[in-house]
């Protein structure tokens, strides 16, 4: 079971296009990181969960689900 997520989408849409360098450097974290978590490879800390979540005014719900 993965976790998977919306964050690519959701970086690239609705008026934010982001990079990943860009959108990293917003959470504090590496852009390796981010893309080990865009893929589902890592899981976030429940902190970059929130930090994700808040940035885009969501429910952690909506963005990370599993499959």
């Amino acid at each position: 079971m993965r976790l998977r997520n919306r964050i690519k989408y959701l970086r690239r849409s609705e008026g934010y296009d982001l990079t990943q360098e860009q959108f990293a450097k917003i959470l504090g974290i590496s852009r390796v990181h981010l893309g080990y978590i865009e893929r589902g490879e890592v899981i976030p800390s429940g902190m970059i969960m929130l930090k994700i979540a808040d940035f885009f005014d969501r429910d952690p719900r909506d963005i990370f689900f599993y499959s």
